[in-house]
């Protein structure tokens, strides 16, 4: 079986277990956090980025008014199957909702300005860089559109990280010690999400909530599915391959079974949610927000007539952090507001006209209509599946390799 196969198969046994092992404890925290004070707009457009099972989805789709629509789409068509038998289960609501079996990397493929709001639980951290999903989120909301995201933030985790820190420092695995600090690092600070928000133009801001995880023993802790389908996979990379892995989780297992006892062990989340609007068009030279801003336009064409009206401005902008003033340089392109801005020359099969839905949407005929795929793809899978290597550490029966030392 191929790692691609490998990878589909584990994406499909998360969408069964998802709602009942993980959202609980994961998901829906970060979806409490993403609907607070959320509104969407009269007849409002919706996107929602990488929306797994649905959470918070069909809550979004509950507080649609006549003439709104919700796009999502995720790159798991598993998980898209879990989400489309919820709204097939809300009726008649649920024909305001389409799907779409689609990755948000490298970019999103739906054509700019379309949204009035752009919505993302949990999905940014599958995405180059913080700053690139809000460029890309930015870009296909309207003028005066709102973009919300959550994440976890720096210090997620960061009750293990230490442990697993002070491990590797003991038994002299300084290779593991470079890599388990690029990996905490891959957790945004508040500081960097802040300028990241900046970055796309966007003004708004962050908002954090910590909450906690309890784990029984260090086996509790492991064979968690939060954890399992989670971190694990990548501090399992930290450790290295083969023995030296499998080393290094004895040694981490014996610490937190040490350090707790039979207290329970928790881990600490810190969960972010970024709000920000994209600012309304404005004339060149004006000021944006409040910040003086210079603007100077290139224009793509010959002077006047042909090439007028095309071009870029570049906005430059200080932005107040903690760590002093930054100067923010964004491209904003210029609309030509006398063309026809309406998207009803696209052919999308939509159930009425396909104002402001992205360029190339279709929708595949399905046998419940309310429930429809705007695109979607098979896979094959190798049932022969090789399993995970597992930790010897946590194998009943298995004793600890004589070569360890304290």
């Amino acid at each position: 079986m191929t790692v691609q196969a490998r990878s589909i198969r584990k994406i499909e046994k998360l969408a069964r277990i998802y709602d009942d092992e993980i959202a609980p404890c994961w998901g829906m925290r970060f979806g409490k956090l993403l609907l607070r004070g959320l509104a969407v707009p009269e007849g409002g457009q919706v996107l929602d980025v990488s929306c797994g099972t649905g959470d918070p989805t069909i809550e979004i789709l509950r507080r649609l008014t006549e003439g709104s629509r919700l796009i999502a789409i995720d790159e798991s068509s598993a998980m898209l199957d879990v989400v489309r038998r919820k709204v097939a289960a809300l009726g008649t609501l649920g024909k305001k909702a389409f799907f779409r079996t689609e990755s948000a990397v490298p970019r999103l493929s739906f054509a700019d300005e379309v949204y009035d709001l752009v919505v993302c639980n949990l999905g940014v951290g599958d995405m180059p860089s913080v700053e690139t999903a809000l460029r890309d989120f930015a870009r296909v909301a309207k003028p005066g559109g709102e973009v919300r995201c959550t994440l976890p933030l720096a210090g997620t985790f960061e009750e293990f990280h230490d442990l697993y820190r002070e491990v590797l420092v003991k038994h002299d695995k300084h290779d593991a010690l470079d890599r388990l600090k690029a990996h905490v690092a891959r957790y945004p600070s508040f500081d960097h999400v802040e300028r990241c928000l900046a970055a796309a133009g966007l003004t708004g801001g962050i908002e954090v909530e910590e909450f906690s995880l309890l784990f029984r023993s260090s086996r509790e802790f492991f064979f968690a599915p939060v954890i399992e389908y989670g971190p694990l996979p990548d501090w399992k990379t930290v450790a290295g391959g083969g023995q030296d892995m499998q080393d290094v989780f004895w040694y981490i297992k014996e610490a937190i079974d040490a350090y707790f006892g039979e207290r329970p062990f928790h881990v600490t989340v810190k969960a972010g949610l970024v709000i920000g609007r994209k600012p309304e068009r404005r004339a060149p030279g004006a000021a944006i927000d409040g910040a003086s801003a210079e603007a100077e336009v290139e224009g793509e064409g010959e002077g006047e007539g042909e090439g007028e009206g095309e071009g870029e401005v570049e906005v430059e902008a200080e932005v107040g952090t903690e760590d002093g003033a930054d100067t923010i340089t964004t491209p904003v392109p210029l609309i030509d507001d006398t063309e026809d801005a309406s998207f009803d020359h696209i052919e999308t099969g939509l159930p009425w006209p396909p104002y402001d839905i992205a360029a190339g949407s279709r929708i595949e005929d399905r046998s419940d209509p309310a429930i429809q795929e705007l695109a979607s793809g098979d896979y094959a899978l190798d049932e022969d599946s090789l399993a995970e290597q597992e930790l010897d550490a946590f194998i009943d029966g298995k004793k600890r390799p004589h070569h360890l030392v304290d």
